[in-house]
């Protein structure tokens, strides 16, 4: 099922991602609501503006796009745009929805290890820590954020990787051979989202 989609992110550091997660859309890239290449430049329009047309482009949406990169944070506008869309806004007399959220990891330098780290839980398997410095407290703290905690394992305390978060987090190159699934999984999660502890602004 196609979703209405708005990707956050920041352009100097992912541009050429957006561009690529659009291409991975196909056909379903007529729900994508938010910048293209062929967007308007507003660098030097208002803040006001800017805000405005960011607005008229989240509004309606459903699911939104967060990709991580190093230095996101410097970005004036990501921790905005996912307060915005996790908030029901009223427009014209239209209710908007809390957007599911997936955060999608820029490879950088090669790899990931800008962001996560692999280590073992207590049955030899394979487990992944995320720094939460590098993304906005918004990101990380709808993280590990399922109530009662759905866990993958019990014993361990290791959260469950599709469900045990709001905002699921997906290296680049797997969320791009997968798409549907996680834009799937991100709308499904916003559907119940009272199971979620979620935190709405920055």
């Amino acid at each position: 099922m196609a979703h209405k989609t708005f990707i956050s992110y920041k352009y100097s550091e992912a541009k050429n991602l957006r561009d690529d997660i659009i291409e991975a859309m196909g056909d379903d890239a007529v729900y994508y609501k938010g910048e293209t290449s062929d967007s308007p430049d507003l660098t030097d329009t208002s803040t006001e503006n800017i805000k405005k047309n960011l607005k008229d482009m989240m509004f309606g949406t459903t699911v939104t796009i967060v990709i991580l990169t190093p230095n996101m944070k410097k970005s004036k506008w990501i921790d905005w745009e996912i307060e915005y869309t996790l908030k029901r806004i009223t427009r014209n007399g239209k209710r908007s929805q809390t957007n599911g959220i997936v955060g999608v990891i820029k490879k950088d330098n090669g790899g990931y290890s800008w962001f996560k780290t692999e280590s073992e839980n207590c049955h030899g398997t394979s487990t992944i820590s995320y720094n939460s410095n590098k993304v906005f407290s918004i990101i990380f703290k709808n993280h590990f954020n399922s109530k009662p905690s759905i866990w993958h394992c019990d014993e361990c305390k290791t959260y469950d990787y599709m469900n045990g978060s709001y905002i699921t987090y997906v290296e680049e190159e797997t969320f791009l051979k997968n798409i549907d699934e996680y834009i799937n999984n991100a709308f499904d999660k916003s559907e119940k989202e009272s199971n979620y502890d979620i935190t709405r602004t920055k």
